[in-house]
């Protein structure tokens, strides 16, 4: 038990550093998001042809996970974009307002009883994103990406739940992220005619960066969470990722000094939050355990 919590944080601490990484990346959001998921797809079908761990899928299966990958690449891109725009911090706190649309937009969907606790957390991280923007307006174009953000978070989180019962994470992860880039493949020259680079390909420094986001960040990540959780339960999982953006914040105060640009009201936006994840935690620590399937790769950042 204590090898998997261990195993467990140091996933979570690995997924808080994506957004640290998005930063020290040079490459626009567009190219890193390509690139994070080349690297990220050719690696992944490597090690599960050679465990044998690919499973065949037939197609009725195969498309719906290629969409649900489809909504992963946009939260990527529109993540990193809020990190270009504001920076690591403002666009993990932005984040965290997955909550409120998951609470909305889950029994909607799944139709499942609401839950007004569920409603009342999450106004409470819009509470504290508003106090950011209403406090330091600089950041607004990187808010509304970062809001934006979380909305194809909770999309995917809410899509991913079906598609993993009757079939391994490890098959749902690898046909998602491929399925995600064949459609960031298709869409990329329409963003570059908008948006565009002085070179398709990364300088060393970027390179360097960006196989530990896919090599570490991600494949690592994703395959220590999901040994942890022959160990552990999905209840504790989730109570865990509530640190990401914690972890992340604060690897963000300390290799960027972002602390030394933030206004007041990021510090009374964050206190928010933090209550909110608390309370979050405490409901959780309340309530039974529930059973769950493992969660596929891109529940995290």
């Amino acid at each position: 038990m204590k090898k998997a919590l261990i195993q467990l944080h140091i996933a979570v601490f690995l997924w808080g550093f994506t957004a640290v990484l998005g930063r020290l990346i040079t490459l626009n959001e567009g190219m890193l998001v390509w690139w994070r998921m080349t690297l990220t797809v050719t690696t992944l079908w490597v090690l599960l042809g050679l465990r044998g761990r690919i499973e065949r899928i037939p197609l009725s299966s195969v498309l719906p996970m290629f969409g649900a990958g489809s909504l992963v690449v946009l939260h990527w891109v529109l993540f990193y974009g809020s990190i270009k725009y504001a920076n690591a911090s403002i666009a993990l706190v932005c984040l965290s307002s997955a909550g409120l649309f998951t609470s909305i937009l889950e029994p909607w969907l799944l139709r499942r009883p609401w839950q007004i606790q569920e409603v009342l957390l999450g106004l409470i991280c819009i509470a504290g994103i508003y106090c950011i923007f209403h406090f330091d307006p600089h950041y607004k174009t990187g808010i509304i990406l970062g809001i934006l953000s979380a909305l194809m978070s909770c999309l995917f989180t809410i899509a991913n739940k079906r598609l993993l019962y009757g079939h391994s994470p490890y098959s749902v992860t690898l046909f998602e992220l491929s399925g995600g880039w064949v459609f960031w493949t298709l869409a990329i020259p329409f963003y570059l005619h908008y948006f565009p680079v002085p070179s398709f390909f990364p300088g060393w420094s970027d390179l360097g960066w960006l196989l530990i986001l896919s090599w570490l960040c991600t494949v690592l990540a994703y395959t220590l969470s999901l040994h942890a959780l022959k160990e552990i339960t999905p209840f504790t999982l989730t109570l865990t990722y509530n640190l990401e953006p914690v972890y992340g914040i604060i690897l963000a105060f300390v290799v960027f000094h972002e602390n030394r640009y933030l206004g007041s009201g990021f510090y009374l936006g964050f206190g928010l939050i933090i209550l909110s994840v608390c309370l979050q935690m405490w409901k959780l620590i309340r309530r039974p355990a529930p059973t769950a399937p493992s969660p596929a790769l891109g529940d995290s950042v």
